[in-house]
């Protein structure tokens, strides 16, 4: 188990210094001088020339890399052109709303998708089987936006039960927090609990068709613990996988969230930096986020030793 774990942390390591290398690369060999494209047509010569060295462009690229790298793992991602801030300072300000959408988000999705998959995989070719089946079809194919829309019609300016967009700080009343959250959370989860539905029906169904659940049937166990218990902790390894996959398909759907609901997180800011080519906040980003996913992958390695004897051994 050591070897894996240990195994595990240094392909998560290679990979960071890959996605590092692809960032560093994203800025340096784009079309264009990006000093110019940051300085707009209207700058001087001196203003480029000044951008130039703010950015570092005015060193050899393996200097420019190694420079970079060192200030990326001493915590230092340099300093927004436009907001005049360290990047890491307008990212923890925009913090919050994709913390709580995400966190929201992924906690519907589990719970939702893996009891429909359950209860899927239960009463498969029944009428609540085939009803959920075709429910993860649909919302799994239907865009976010289109869902956020959709929502947003009906539920905040029809109905009016719910606001429209913007986001209120948790500080400032947990009733106002949720309410703003609602709508934005099942627009960005309703594809994911379909994605989770849909494997943990399949895991399930083939653990139940296996000689041990007869087995257990047989000796009077009763529904919960052969689903809950049994079925749900063999079948547990692909759930995994696909709460993994969740995660980041959450990170990629909320820049499209948070600008259909006007929520001012990480998402927004990624738009706002590329419109006003803040590349430094990007590149920021950037590492933050594939950090993050690199992380929760190899967390979900990691758990499969708690529920997979073969693997741990």
């Amino acid at each position: 188990m050591g070897a894996y774990i240990l195994h595990r942390l240094i392909s998560a390591i290679a990979v960071m210094a890959m996605v590092g290398i692809f960032v560093f690369l994203l800025l340096r060999l784009a079309p264009g001088d990006p000093a110019v494209m940051i300085a707009g047509p209207m700058a001087t010569q001196q203003m480029i020339d000044g951008i130039r060295g703010q950015l570092g462009l005015n060193e050899p690229l393996p200097a420019q890399f190694v420079h970079w790298a060192l200030g990326i793992i001493r915590g230092n991602f340099g300093n927004s052109i436009f907001a005049g801030l360290p990047v890491l300072q307008v990212i923890s300000q925009r913090l919050e709303p994709t913390l709580s959408l995400a966190i929201l988000t992924m906690s519907l999705s589990i719970w939702a998708g893996v009891s429909f998959g359950i209860f899927a995989a239960w009463g498969a070719g029944s009428i609540i089987d085939r009803m959920l089946t075709a429910f993860s079809a649909f919302t799994y194919s239907v865009p976010v936006f289109v869902v956020g829309y959709f929502l947003v019609y009906f539920l905040a300016i029809e109905a009016r039960w719910l606001p429209v967009q913007g986001y209120i700080s948790i500080e400032d009343g947990f009733g106002s927090w949720f309410a703003h959250l609602i709508l934005p959370t099942v627009a960005l989860g309703l594809p994911h609990i379909a994605f989770i539905a849909r494997i943990t029906r399949a895991s399930v169904l083939e653990v139940l068709s296996e000689d041990y659940m007869r087995t257990a049937a047989a000796k009077g166990a009763s529904t919960y613990s052969m689903l809950f218990h049994h079925a749900l902790k063999n079948a547990g390894a692909p759930i995994l996988t696909v709460i993994g996959m969740s995660f980041a398909y959450v990170i990629g759907g909320v820049v499209i969230t948070e600008t259909v609901f006007n929520l001012p997180g990480v998402g927004r800011l990624v738009v706002d930096a590329i419109n006003n080519r803040d590349y430094p906040v990007i590149q920021g980003v950037l590492i933050l986020v594939s950090g993050l996913y690199v992380l929760i992958n190899l967390a979900v390695d990691l758990t499969y030793t708690l529920i997979d004897p073969r693997i741990r051994y």
